[in-house]
């Protein structure tokens, strides 16, 4: 078995940085510290961290998953977004009819077996959400999480499966249901106050969909889903760091609040993600890219251009973070949310080797999955 050691960057692991070398053996981290026997590759300075983990992909490259719903569309998402460090991803379905949710469900089985790089499974987001926090979410598609979309939901398949929904729009025991078929549940685009968000997190809610987006605040009296994720100590929740979607002084309140531990980044990205593209077609709605933000006709935002080194960046300049706490952000906790710990999330020996190098500024210069690297492009 071939072995290639890496040497030559800062190595962000679970006890910090340090200066040595990480060996990879049969697409796992072998080794890490010294150097050891094996074909070395030296980086050249920078920083090698744990590759990044994204649950919430809707598109990228040009690509939309609502519009490709295939093998062919899930492995352009993933490959746009492995040049900017992403070495899993969840692709994203917004709300649509039945027939397309079963068609990406199957596509995401299909790519995962036929070997397609970083696929980790799939994340429906809605239809089964509060038309008032629909966002840019069709109001035409929202509709009941009956019996047949949750044995869909439900149904065995390959991968990590992810489901948001609105607790207040699905009957009680279903967040239950959901967890017991192994998917996990996020709480969004949601009208849910403080006590209806508890009683999902009795029965196991996971966590939150872009905390602060499409949701109940915080308030005095009325602590909302926002109050609820803040306070409950074993969900988690994805932050977009872009200075679109919330303003970094209350990102920073809810680390504060929380800790590191809870939050995750995510990118909600959209097809322009990756591109120069200055506008799409979203379900039949105009989406502009204006000054880095996506935005329909009415203003609404409408997910981001953001990648997930982007992401890192923004959390160290807004979020005033360190980068082993940065890439706990971007790697450790989403792996933890999709209970996939033992496989990936840090640098660390018996864990897939999937890693990033980036450079002094903290761009990415390659990426492993599984231990097969790719130049960033």
């Amino acid at each position: 078995m071939s072995r290639m050691v890496l040497t030559g960057a800062q190595v962000v692991t679970p006890e910090g940085p340090l200066e040595g070398a990480v060996s990879i053996a049969g697409g796992r981290i072998d080794s890490v510290g010294a150097a050891g026997e094996g074909e070395i590759l030296d980086l050249g300075g920078g920083w090698l961290l744990p590759g990044f983990i994204d649950t919430q992909v809707n598109g990228g490259g040009g690509v939309l998953l609502n519009d490709q719903p295939d093998v062919d569309g899930i492995a352009a998402i993933a490959a746009a977004h492995r040049s900017f460090g992403t070495t899993g991803l969840m692709p994203t379905l917004i709300s649509d009819a039945p027939g397309i949710i079963a068609r990406a469900i199957a596509a995401t089985d299909e790519a995962i077996a036929a070997g397609v790089p970083g696929v980790l499974g799939i994340h429906i987001e809605g239809p089964f959400i509060n038309t008032e926090r629909r966002g840019i979410h069709g109001a035409r598609f929202m509709r009941e999480l009956d019996a047949d979309a949750l044995a869909l939901l439900a149904r065995p398949g390959r991968g990590a499966r992810m489901v948001t929904l609105a607790p207040e729009c699905v009957a009680p025991g279903t967040v239950a249901a959901l967890r017991r078929a192994g998917v996990v549940v996020a709480a969004g685009h949601s009208m849910a106050d403080y006590d209806t968000v508890r009683r999902a997190l009795d029965e196991g809610l996971d966590g939150f969909t872009h905390l602060f987006n499409a949701m109940t605040q915080l308030g005095s009296r009325a602590p909302g889903m926002v109050g609820a994720a803040l306070e409950d100590r074993q969900s988690r929740f994805g932050l977009i760091v872009d200075g679109h979607h919330v303003h970094p002084a209350t990102l920073r309140i809810a680390l504060a609040a929380r800790g590191l531990d809870g939050a995750m980044l995510v990118t909600d990205a959209m097809p322009p993600a990756g591109t120069d593209m200055t506008h799409f077609q979203l379900q039949g709605r105009r989406i502009t890219v204006e000054d880095g933000a996506l935005r329909g006709e009415d203003g609404t935002l409408a997910g981001s251009a953001l990648t997930m080194d982007a992401a890192l960046r923004n959390a160290m300049a807004m979020l005033r973070l360190e980068v082993p706490d940065a890439a706990r952000l971007a790697s450790t906790n989403p792996a933890a949310f999709l209970r996939q710990s033992q496989e990936r999330g840090a640098i660390r020996a018996g864990l897939l080797a999937d890693l990033v190098h980036m450079d002094a500024d903290f761009r990415v210069r390659r990426t492993w999955i599984g231990g097969k690297m790719f130049e960033a492009n």
